[in-house]
């Protein structure tokens, strides 16, 4: 399929985190099928993320991720032609049907589909309550569940902080597909996969090398100065 947008853009985002010197820490991009849809449910701390969390299905086989994000930015006069032409996905909350309905329908033609599942940032960098759109997602196409943690973008750009400063990392971790069984209720799967993605934070922080004692960007529960979780 022809990507007359899309794939200018991720060059041109390759050169501009080249500018800035950002090394890449990424564990387990095998875990993105070759092929085939998926849906990767995303933590959210940056402005970046959407850029950031396509990084592992591009290098594991030049494949491109459609974004779910919410509708008003597909109504900004710069963005929202650049969204459209990526093909990604707009989100009205206020009647998210057919967002779930677009979805599904990427999703068992074979695409890759982010989801942030948190809905918002999180200030506390922690795993905010989620919503059970992603596993009803991946159930109703008959597709993996894919939980992936993207940290240190925040450093860059989110909602208090912008700062480009040069060699910052991005550690990046994509799990195994979380089981999606069709007895058991959304609600407790999404339950599940809010645990797993806070266990693969923990275990991305682990390995992130910059972690001194109170630094705003690592969450108050592991010795940062982050805002606690609400």
């Amino acid at each position: 399929m022809s990507e007359p947008v899309y794939r200018p853009i991720i060059w041109t985002a390759k050169s501009l985190f080249a500018g800035l010197g950002l090394k890449f820490d990424i564990v387990g991009a095998e875990n993105i099928p070759l092929e085939g849809g998926a849906v990767l449910a995303i933590n959210h701390t940056s402005y970046l993320d959407f850029a950031l969390a396509g990084i592992p299905a591009d290098r594991r086989n030049h494949r491109l991720v459609r974004f779910m994000a919410k509708e008003s930015i597909f109504r900004h006069p710069i963005a929202g032609p650049l969204m459209r032409g990526m093909k990604h996905i707009p989100v009205d909350r206020n009647a998210g049907s057919a967002a779930f309905r677009d979805a599904v329908a990427d999703l068992r033609a074979g695409e890759l589909v982010g989801v942030f599942p948190e809905a918002t940032m999180s200030r506390s960098l922690e795993i905010k309550e989620i919503k059970n759109g992603a596993v009803r997602m991946a159930r109703a196409a008959n597709v993996p569940l894919i939980p992936m943690i993207v940290f240190g973008g925040h450093r860059i750009m989110s909602y208090d902080h912008r700062d480009l400063t040069r060699g910052r990392t991005i550690a990046i971790t994509v799990d195994e597909p979380l089981p999606t069984p069709r007895g058991m209720d959304p609600d407790e799967i999404t339950n599940d996969l809010r645990a797993r993605m806070s266990v693969l934070l923990d275990e991305t922080i682990a390995r992130y090398p910059d972690r001194p004692a109170g630094a705003w960007w690592i969450p108050a529960r592991l010795g940062g100065g982050a805002p606690p979780l609400n």
